[in-house]
């Protein structure tokens, strides 16, 4: 009887990927737009790596940002027109309208979301901000389990997944830097990073600026994608922004800070952990 030498395990190529699904939603109308380039490198940089590349290109799409009772075909209340009594019952009765459940599957289906967009008057543009305003309903983004406050910031039913905000601004980066005219980048944003994004539960990256869009050669075009790409490639292995979680302890009443707790720091810098 012949015996065969005992088999070695293989061991998976050094540039081997655990395939993730990435949604990127963005929100510039001028295809030749430093933020459409940025997506354009993204879908590909994480395409090539064997990630799965969803987009939600949201003006070609024609999406539609008003946020009204035409979301609500069946109503639990005809009388008066309650957001989060009229998003739960959609959302749990099955009567969303038809783009609003194919973007809720695409979320669902992600391990990455990406909110790439230029900033217009210190936010995002309208059409993005509709977006989350009709997708993120209550029992999917927030009211999870029908328990009102009790599972946000940190929980809720977009747990799991991580998040980033990808920026464009005209300004020059000096204006976002710590005492610059327009605020720090971080605390701009910090609505849509602590608030839209860590509050339904998802781990929340350090946000990409790029600053001076209007005003780029090809030379710096070809600089800040190269970073971008670079940033890409180890996008599954950066730690989170180290927000403070509602139910973690920090939060006795579910409210506000333990006393004990960054004793003296009150404002943004309080919600993060050193």
């Amino acid at each position: 009887m012949t015996t065969r030498p005992a088999q070695t395990p293989a061991i998976p190529a050094a540039d081997a990927v655990d395939p993730k699904t990435v949604l990127i939603v963005h929100a510039h109308p001028e295809p030749t737009s430093l933020t459409r380039t940025l997506v354009g490198v993204a879908a590909e940089t994480l395409g090539s790596a064997g990630h799965v590349v969803l987009q939600s290109d949201l003006y070609a799409m024609g999406w539609r940002a008003v946020y009204d009772e035409t979301d609500f075909p069946v109503r639990a209340d005809a009388t008066r027109l309650n957001f989060v009594r009229e998003s739960g019952h959609a959302f749990e009765h099955g009567h969303q309208p038809a783009d609003v459940v194919e973007e809720q599957r695409k979320l669902l289906a992600a391990d990455l979301v990406i909110l790439q967009f230029p900033l217009w008057w210190f936010g995002m543009p309208a059409i993005m901000k509709g977006w989350i305003d009709r997708v993120w309903a209550y029992g999917l983004a927030y009211g999870r389990h029908g328990q009102g406050n009790r599972f946000r910031y940190g929980e809720g039913g977009l747990a799991g997944r991580r998040a980033m905000v990808s920026v464009t601004t005209g300004g020059p980066a000096v204006d976002y830097s710590p005492r610059g005219i327009n605020g720090p980048i971080d605390q701009l944003l910090f609505p849509i990073t602590h608030g839209t994004l860590f509050y339904p539960g998802m781990s929340v990256l350090k946000t990409h600026a790029v600053h001076g869009a209007g005003r780029m050669t090809p030379e710096d075009v070809a600089a800040v994608t190269a970073a971008w790409r670079q940033r890409l490639a180890g996008i599954f292995d950066e730690a989170p922004i180290a927000f403070r979680a509602q139910n973690g302890g920090d939060y006795p009443d579910g409210h506000v800070l333990d006393e004990a707790i960054a004793p003296g720091v009150t404002g943004f810098a309080a919600h993060i952990a050193a």
